[in-house]
């Protein structure tokens, strides 16, 4: 049984974004680097939001993954699915509305997700 946010707001993207906004919380608060929030309503069928981040080490990597899926939990969505590893130097989180990634430096830049999604609206930039 997958627990589901449960809100007042008549706005169920909205509610998408408020998670994503949490998650950049979470990174900041875990010392990520380079976050950006990108809002994907308009151009993707799966999400609302894609959360983007950088990590020093795989150690900083599997915290910001612990801390991300207690934290989301606790603001009511609890993680769908997870794939890729902190030794991959790339993780990913499905939490619904919104997606996380994990990346190292360098498995960022290969996958350039900013790229292939630049039409996305940027909310959040933190370097």
């Amino acid at each position: 049984m997958t627990e589901q946010a449960t809100s007042t707001n008549a706005d169920p993207a909205a509610d998408g974004i408020a998670l994503a906004r949490r998650a950049v919380e979470i990174a900041e608060d875990r010392q990520a680097s380079d976050i950006l929030l990108l809002d994907v309503r308009n151009i993707c069928g799966y999400a609302d939001a894609f959360v983007l981040m950088t990590v020093e080490s795989k150690r900083q990597g599997q915290a910001i993954q612990e801390a991300m899926h207690k934290g989301l939990k606790e603001s009511g969505q609890a993680v769908l699915r997870t794939e890729g590893d902190a030794d991959a130097g790339w993780l990913l989180m499905d939490f619904n509305d919104v997606i996380v990634h994990i990346f190292a430096g360098e498995q960022r830049k290969l996958y350039g997700l900013e790229q292939l999604w630049r039409s996305a609206v940027p909310l959040v930039r933190i370097q």
